[in-house]
């Protein structure tokens, strides 16, 4: 899982001459892990604080991540029936909106079971492996991974600032 505990660089450093496919996932794996790592040991009310003009907290931040892995991977690769990409600006702004049920345990738990989806539903396919998406047109599990990886990478970064923000912590550790 993205939350073991050991030292989060270790996955990078044994990928550093791997192939593609193991970097890509390395990557992931390692903004996965960093942007948990912000919103575990805050409190439910730091974790929902707004401290930017935006509705940007960091436990929005995690809600729409786990939006984003459903997108990317299980929806768009392997749609369960009634499943659909959610690509528009108002699905995106929902996905950043809590409810007393987004709890930092629950979201969590719930980012970690859709990265869990997404790497079981990735692994059946080819970097190369293409799918339509509704608004790019086709796009391959290579684009869908660098994509994924710099939206996860962003939004840690985001998260990286209102943790620093709310108890002065910084880094990805």
């Amino acid at each position: 899982m993205v939350t073991r505990n050991v030292d989060p660089t270790v996955g990078l450093v044994q990928v550093r001459t791997g192939s593609e496919r193991a970097v890509l996932e390395a990557f992931l794996d390692f903004h996965r892990g960093a942007v948990l790592r912000k919103l575990r040991g805050l409190s439910e009310t730091d974790a929902a604080r707004r401290l930017v003009p935006s509705a940007t907290t960091v436990a929005g931040l995690v809600k729409h991540l786990t939006l984003v892995e459903r997108n990317w991977f299980s929806a768009l690769l392997d749609p369960s029936e009634g499943e659909v990409v959610l690509a528009t600006a108002e699905s995106a702004l929902a996905s950043f909106t809590l409810t007393d049920d987004d709890t930092v345990e629950r979201l969590a738990t719930a980012y970690e079971a859709e990265c869990v989806r997404s790497r079981t539903v990735a692994a059946r396919f080819d970097l190369d492996h293409v799918v339509p998406q509704p608004q790019l047109g086709e796009v391959s599990l290579r684009w869908i991974l660098v994509h994924v990886i710099q939206e996860t990478a962003r939004h840690t970064g985001h998260a990286d600032i209102l943790r620093e923000l709310t108890d002065g912590s910084t880094g990805a550790f």
